[in-house]
């Protein structure tokens, strides 16, 4: 049986575009991102936003429950980390973080013919384990 993977695209900006993007979403210099964000019912998702609220829902509810706690939080303490994932964004579409190979290669494409000095990198991952490296797994003092 083949499996079927789900995928997601993930975005750099460009550091002032992304500064943007976190404080000021709807800014005239994002317009042409956001046109395509409504066409493809996409969002945009800090991914050190993502992982800051990871951090602060486990310590809301108990690290125990979170088993990427320790490294997220790790991750987002770094600053040279911080400054990376400051500039990267995850879409989602129709409010999920993975979805099918279709939408994901028609916003890559999109995305792609954007030509934009906002947009420094564009890649289309899945969800398949060998493709992707694996945070260490922490045992819970």
């Amino acid at each position: 049986m083949t499996e079927t993977w789900q995928y997601q695209v993930r975005i750099r900006l460009a550091p002032d575009y992304a500064a943007m993007a976190r404080q000021d979403p709807a800014s005239e210099s994002l317009a042409p991102i956001n046109a395509l964000l409504i066409r493809h019912d996409a969002q945009l998702k800090c991914q050190y936003d993502a992982f800051a609220d990871y951090v602060a829902q486990a310590e809301r509810d108990g690290v125990e429950h979170f088993p990427l706690y320790r490294w997220t939080r790790e991750t987002i303490e770094n600053l040279a980390k911080k400054a990376k994932y400051l500039e990267a964004f995850t879409l989602y579409v129709n409010g999920d973080e993975v979805y099918d190979k279709a939408l994901a290669e028609a916003l890559e494409a999109d995305l792609q013919s954007l030509a934009s000095d906002a947009i420094t990198e564009i890649r289309k991952i899945d969800t398949n384990p060998a493709h992707n490296p694996q945070p260490p797994s922490y045992k819970h003092s």
